[in-house]
């Protein structure tokens, strides 16, 4: 994964305590600390527009089924999937948080490896 990702400071330190409490594979810990270590850190007023983060509504394409889904990225504890709300930690929220309008993820996710390219984003 060679695209640099941009995160506020405060979803940086989630992603690294998630990572701490083992709370993903062990692929998938070897690509975060490697994303994490080469990431920008942003104030969130300074975070760019295009930038997948927390309450923004996003579009992705998941190459896996050719389908298109519409989610707005939650904390944990907001998340409601019934609802297109989903955790910045779930295997789709982990894998696009800090990408751009048409970055393409491969992500070696719990449920099986995801393939997701971001479409569109709205605050």
């Amino acid at each position: 994964m060679s695209q640099k990702i941009i995160l506020t400071t405060g979803l940086y330190d989630l992603i690294k305590d998630h990572v701490r409490r083992k709370k993903v594979t062990i692929a998938e810990e070897e690509l975060l600390l490697s994303e994490l270590k080469n990431a920008s850190q942003v104030l969130r007023r300074n975070l760019p527009d295009e930038i997948v983060t927390v309450n923004r509504m996003v579009t992705y394409k998941d190459h896996h089924t050719n389908e298109n889904k519409t989610v707005t990225l939650v904390g944990p504890q907001k998340a409601k999937p019934s609802k297109n709300k989903i955790s910045v930690l779930s295997d789709e929220g982990i894998a696009i948080i800090g990408r751009k309008i048409g970055d393409i993820i491969e992500w070696p996710a719990k449920k099986g490896n995801l393939k997701l390219e971001v479409i569109r984003i709205e605050d």
